[in-house]
């Protein structure tokens, strides 16, 4: 559901409410009734919330789990391998791909040879994230 998906991004990245609220030039108050499903935004905040994200309104709607679509291929991988991945290992490696400020020292020929060794990173990433809160 929408407010699900919302409300993972923002923890996903690490931002509080205001901030977000802030961003997106709405209220606490309504970015809060957002997560919690009380309410939905128009579409024009709907874009503006991918916009932010950089992730498609289809998958904020829930209408794909591919947060960016075109960022699996641009990584070499097809729409079959990539639909083929468990729901974990699509996030691991949509985690990846989104991050501008990785990069691979000795980078795999073919990026789901690798798939096992981020798991591990991705783990621990997450770890860390839950010890700041």
């Amino acid at each position: 559901m929408f407010h699900e998906r919302l409300k993972k991004l923002r923890e996903n990245e690490n931002i509080t409410r205001e901030h977000l609220a802030n961003s997106l030039d709405i209220t606490y108050s309504a970015l809060s009734k957002y997560e919690t499903g009380k309410r939905e935004p128009d579409f024009e905040l709907l874009q503006k919330i991918a916009n932010y994200f950089n992730v498609t309104t289809d998958y904020l709607l829930c209408v794909s789990d591919n947060p960016n679509p075109s960022n699996h291929k641009l990584a070499g991988i097809s729409d079959d391998d990539y639909n083929n991945l468990s729901a974990y290992q699509k996030e691991v490696i949509d985690f990846f791909l989104t991050r501008e400020n990785l990069f691979f020292k000795n980078q795999p020929e073919n990026i789901l040879d690798a798939l096992e060794q981020f798991e591990v990173y991705y783990e621990v990433w997450k770890k860390q994230q839950e010890n700041k809160k």
